[in-house]
């Protein structure tokens, strides 16, 4: 049987959430604060000398699943059914709020090895979507004021951190020209080099999204998340935010962690090649000697707005503010900026035409 973990506050017994501000547990109704670690050890304390085992057989039981993956669970504190995915691992009852934390999808092989906790607030997330919007000159001047925020979530979202001793060997097509003139013409003389280099690289808690309902290209936008201020997991962070078990296992994820090792090796391999005109990739090849994969959760706010019957997702890093997503473009202004490009390309075009006419 699954278990519900609902953390309630010793003092007057409401359901208490994390506070990204304080970094502590915190109950809304008395406005106590609690260190996770020192409620973590009261709440164990409390249960181990609270609990009965006095269960009988029956056919009913205080949760259930269905062939397409979707669970129901009974919630300790107003007995109303909360029913999810067979990945959420956090989330709140609809009817009394309280925040539960699906035990089951976080511990055993399925327990993370630390997470990240949120440090911003939802406010925080709104006023970044707020600044994003600023210096936007192609973004309509009425989807500031006319779309409306559906919904705010703050989510810590499941990934995969690989560390990984990478060796390779790149080439790269690299030129020198040189240009003069006699009384009649111009000469351009560009030399073609080949140029090799080999060594290797150590990388540490390269990210890979493990959910598959979180976009892998957004979630890459708002790296980096800080990984010095991670602490060892423990379910009371889950408190008051949702949040998923991996779905995406580690097998699949290498397939894009060796992808993000092996631009970042040609990357920094082509930083070594100077003194050229041009340097172009040629062929790269990599191994991995030595790596291997942890578990980690990441906090992330996601932000839904809606505008002329489409919808906008916004991710914020929910440690650093750092913002991404997709704006929509006045087409009446970009219509106008390109026709400006267009005229400013002609207007050189015609001058150098012009100056060579003369010349």
């Amino acid at each position: 049987m699954a278990v519900l973990q609902e953390y309630k506050c010793p003092c007057c017994d409401g359901a208490i959430a994390f506070d990204a501000g304080a970094q502590k547990l915190k109950c809304p109704f008395c406005d106590t604060e609690f260190d996770v670690a020192v409620l973590d050890t009261y709440t164990g304390e409390v249960e181990s000398k609270d609990r009965d085992e006095m269960e009988w057989d029956s056919s009913e039981s205080k949760n259930w699943y269905d062939e397409d993956g979707m669970h129901g669970y009974v919630c300790s504190s107003c007995g109303g059914e909360i029913i999810c995915d067979a990945t959420t691992a956090a989330t709140a009852c609809p009817y009394c709020g309280s925040p539960v934390v699906m035990t089951d999808n976080v511990s055993g092989v399925l327990k993370p090895d630390c997470i990240i906790p949120f440090k911003i607030d939802k406010d925080a997330a709104v006023e970044a979507l707020k600044k994003h919007y600023q210096g936007k000159r192609l973004l309509p001047k009425a989807f500031k004021s006319e779309n409306h925020l559906r919904e705010v979530k703050g989510v810590y979202v499941p990934v995969w951190l690989f560390d990984a001793t990478a060796e390779g060997s790149v080439s790269y097509d690299a030129t020198r020209s040189r240009a003069w003139s006699d009384s009649r013409y111009y000469y351009t003389e560009t030399s073609h080099y080949l140029v090799s280099r080999d060594g290797s690289l150590e990388f540490e808690r390269i990210p890979v999204d493990g959910s598959s309902k979180m976009d892998n290209a957004l979630m890459e936008s708002i790296e980096p998340f800080d990984h010095s201020e991670a602490v060892e997991f423990n379910s009371a962070y889950l408190a008051g935010y949702l949040a998923d078990k991996y779905d995406v296992g580690a097998e699949i994820s290498i397939e894009r962690a060796n992808e993000r090792i092996k631009k970042s090796l040609e990357q920094a391999f082509m930083e070594t090649v100077n003194n050229y005109d041009s340097v172009n990739l040629k062929g790269s090849r990599a191994s991995l000697p030595k790596s291997k994969a942890r578990y980690a959760l990441y906090p992330v706010w996601i932000l839904s707005t809606k505008w002329k019957e489409q919808n906008y997702i916004f991710a914020v890093n929910g440690q650093s503010g750092r913002m991404a997503g997709d704006l929509p473009a006045d087409k009446g202004i970009l219509n106008r900026w390109r026709a400006g490009i267009a005229l400013t390309v002609a207007a050189a075009v015609f001058a150098i035409s012009y100056l060579v006419w003369l010349i």
